[in-house]
């Protein structure tokens, strides 16, 4: 079974910086692409952005600039680098990778406020 467990998240203020975390086996990790999604209170989730397993990124446009997605291969690990966040930012972020099914992480919640 595939499981993706999230850490980091929190409260931070507008223009302030967090890091998410999604570990995985090695073996997803090798094999598929891993993304990052968010959901708004009331909203529906939406894609943030993605990275192939060969490290190739997109994101999407209200991030684009802002967001970053890295691996570390040595941890089974990829990354969501969030800077100058905005309050419309606030969202529970979750990790995403498919292989034949979908998968997801538990969710962690990021709050931007003042």
């Amino acid at each position: 079974q595939v499981q993706l467990v999230e850490s980091g998240g929190g409260l931070v203020q507008p223009g302030g910086s967090l890091r998410l975390s999604c570990a995985t086996s090695e073996f997803i990790f090798r094999m598929a692409s891993m993304g990052w999604y968010r959901q708004a209170l009331g909203g529906q989730r939406e894609l943030v952005g993605i990275i192939t397993n060969d490290g190739t990124t997109n994101y999407a446009g209200s991030v684009k600039g802002r967001f970053t997605i890295s691996r570390d291969n040595a941890k089974n690990t990829v990354y969501l680098q969030m800077n100058s966040l905005k309050p419309e930012d606030t969202a529970v972020y979750y990790c995403y990778t498919q292989y034949g099914d979908d998968y997801w992480g538990q969710g962690t919640q990021v709050t931007v406020s003042s």
